[in-house]
């Protein structure tokens, strides 16, 4: 499978953290991993050599290249035989990954680094990736697992189709269960039409229940046929899909979501489930946006 996985490195715990769980992906792609820096000081004018007064060793320059050697080396024995190429790129962090995520199969990013707020659950990276990425974005947080299923949130949306795309991949290629979950209410489900025009419009008992299960099954028929080796578990839950989600993520590898769904506001580009998720998910999140120019897996051309 052709591609490059992109980690974003900045030195943190969670940015080392990401730098595994990417040289894993790399690995179980076939794919090469480039471990990226942004490293905004020189568009500062900044002194990036060592003080004067301080050991040679010192000074921005130095920091950068021991922070990315040690990523890189993290990389290397994480995922042995895999590709791994280290690169600082000037620019602030969102710019630099974005622009990375173009020719990128996958973007990987802790879920918080060095410039966190205390108290934030998330950081702006990787909610800037998830809404902007050119390709899947993976934020690594909660308990990093190496078994467990693959969860996927299904709505039946246009834009939900990568997602359930990628998360048959994913399922795939660590050769476990997807767990295909769609929750529903009375508030975002639609309403079936009645059958004849002259009823009135509305629903016998427990016609709304048997559309969700319908909408469910139709979404995942398609993608059953093209990947029939994954095993997928069906679940349709009646309840707030956020809830529902975060609950199926205890115990999971990763949890894949579309940036947005059914009943989502025109002009947002990341919705509340996939906000919710990056907040609060107990285990890795991967976000797809709709309408992506890319294969999954593979390189933008």
């Amino acid at each position: 499978m052709a591609g490059v996985v992109v980690v974003g490195v900045d030195g943190s715990a969670s940015a080392l953290a990401a730098v595994e769980a990417a040289a894993r992906e790399a690995r179980l792609r076939g794919a090469s991993l480039k471990v990226v820096h942004a490293f905004m000081w020189p568009a500062m004018h900044v002194p990036l050599g060592p003080s004067p007064l301080g050991p040679p060793e010192g000074g921005l320059r130095t920091m950068v290249e021991r922070l990315l050697a040690e990523a890189v080396e993290r990389a290397d024995a994480t995922a042995p035989g895999v590709e791994v190429t280290g690169s600082v790129v000037t620019g602030e962090a969102l710019t630099v990954l974005e622009a990375q995520s173009r020719a990128a199969g996958l973007v990987v990013v802790g879920s918080r680094g060095m410039g966190g707020f205390v108290g934030l659950m998330v950081g702006s990276t990787a909610v800037h990736l998830a809404a902007h990425g050119r390709c899947p974005v993976l934020v690594v947080r909660g308990d990093v697992r190496t078994e467990g299923p693959v969860v996927v949130g299904v709505d039946g949306s246009a834009a939900g189709e990568q997602a359930v795309d990628f998360a048959f991949q994913e399922a795939e290629l660590r050769g476990t269960t997807l767990v295909a979950v769609h929750a529903w209410t009375a508030w975002n489900a639609p309403v079936p039409e009645p059958q004849d025009p002259a009823e009135p419009y509305a629903s016998p008992p427990g016609a709304l229940a048997e559309a969700e299960e319908r909408l469910l099954a139709e979404t995942l028929a398609g993608h059953r046929e093209l990947r029939p080796d994954v095993v997928v578990e069906p679940r349709v839950v009646h309840g707030p899909t956020r809830e529902a989600l975060i609950e199926a993520g205890r115990g999971a590898q990763l949890t894949v979501v579309g940036a947005r769904g059914r009943g989502g506001f025109t002009g947002l580009m990341l919705g509340s489930v996939s906000q919710a998720l990056l907040h609060h998910a107990p285990s890795p999140v991967a976000v797809v946006r709709g309408g992506q120019d890319f294969q999954p897996g593979s390189a933008l051309p």
